[in-house]
């Protein structure tokens, strides 16, 4: 999906996202990100567990 997309187009989407959301919130967006990301890895972990068990 992402093949035919190059570097030009990175440095374009970078570029806008910095300009929609300003510097501040991105670390803020990346790190609500992650924790969703850690909360559904940890979750799936129990269901599997549970499963197991």
């Amino acid at each position: 999906m992402f093949q035919s997309i190059g570097t030009t187009e990175w440095i374009i989407i970078a570029v806008l996202v910095l300009l929609l959301f300003g510097g501040k919130k991105i670390p803020e967006f990346f790190k609500g990100i992650g924790e969703a990301v850690r909360e559904f890895k940890k979750a799936s972990k129990d269901t599997d567990e549970k499963k197991e068990g």
